[in-house]
């Protein structure tokens, strides 16, 4: 039976920023909660279509076509699907790229066969977010967003505030393309290495996201906002420096991060587990400026990349469009 003409659609996902963990210790029956920013670029786009099985092209290809055939046995689909994948996140670079291109082909997969599945429960079906649930809030919403924990039951931590990110801000991401942070069973293995976090630590570090990090981004406080992100950096890096090798995972991206705080920089840190690092700039000029000096210092010698980026105030692009004749 021949494969009738269907729309295509198209899902543009945004890479994320991890800044870091709020409660490592767990002892009000929450673990973890996070705090995160939707980046415009890098992104993840695919484009799907109905086909007579499931295939996937472009990078990324093997795990879409594994997310697509998952869910394609979980929601009893009797037709496959063909994914183009035109653009993919750095895979392992603390840029959320495995939940965002599983949110991407769940979405789209949902919206080719009219299937009205919430995006809590595709990233469910596919063992994402038990963590962390900023993958799936930054996916839906955007902007800069906070969630209250794992409760250990294997439900996606809620998202617990979002807020707009000020227009006018910039972030400088440091790439290292040598490295790769750790996943599955490696990321498992650290975590359970991790020491016992002090429960006053905990404390402190929510009082700086509730109290400075928030109130800043609201009251485009870019002082309030850094002073917040760069101690919860700092002391969610030394926690876990003991299994990644320092305070940052990559010594080159440690090295212009250094440089960066010397420079006044506040906002300042690693991504989830880097080796992707970041700085937060009052403005496009400021974050321009700095990018051709961290260049000119660091590129040749430790061959590094840089990249100037805005937040994205809203969540994943998704377009259906009919086929032409």
């Amino acid at each position: 039976m021949p494969i009738r003409a269907d729309r295509h659609v198209s899902v543009r996902a945004p890479a994320r920023l991890h800044m870091g963990f709020v409660d490592l210790h767990g002892g009000e029956g929450r673990r973890y909660g996070s705090l995160g920013l939707a980046l415009d670029e890098p992104f993840t786009r695919v484009r799907l279509s109905r086909d007579s099985g499931v295939a996937a092209e472009g990078p990324d290809a093997a795990r879409a076509a594994r997310y697509a055939t998952s869910l394609a046995e979980r929601f009893d689909l009797r037709e496959g699907v063909r994914i183009d994948v035109e653009e993919a996140i750095p895979p392992h670079a603390g840029l959320g790229s495995g939940t965002q291109l599983a949110l991407a082909v769940g979405t789209g997969l949902a919206k080719l066969f009219d299937l009205h599945v919430p995006t809590v429960e595709i990233a469910a079906a596919l063992d994402r977010g038990t963590r962390s649930g900023l993958g799936i809030g930054l996916f839906d919403h955007g902007g800069f967003v906070v969630d209250g924990g794992s409760a250990g039951d294997g439900v996606p931590p809620p998202v617990i505030a979002r807020q707009p990110f000020p227009p006018e801000w910039r972030l400088l991401l440091v790439f290292d393309r040598s490295r790769q942070g750790p996943y599955g069973e490696a990321e498992i293995e650290k975590f359970a290495a991790l020491l016992e976090f002090p429960e006053a630590d905990a404390a402190e570090l929510c009082r700086l996201v509730l109290m400075c990090a928030l109130p800043g981004v609201v009251q485009t406080d870019l002082d309030a906002f850094g002073e917040a992100v760069g101690r919860v950096q700092a002391r969610v890096g030394d926690h876990f420096a003991g299994v990644q090798g320092g305070r940052f995972a990559s010594p080159g991206v440690s090295r212009v991060l250094e440089w960066l705080d010397s420079r006044g920089m506040k906002a300042v840190g690693q991504s989830s587990w880097g080796p992707t690092g970041f700085a937060v700039c009052p403005s496009a000029p400021a974050a321009c400026r700095l990018k051709a000096e961290a260049e000119a210092r660091f590129g040749p010698e430790f061959g590094l990349d840089f990249a100037v980026t805005r937040a994205r105030n809203h969540g994943a692009h998704v377009e259906s469009t009919l086929p032409a004749h």
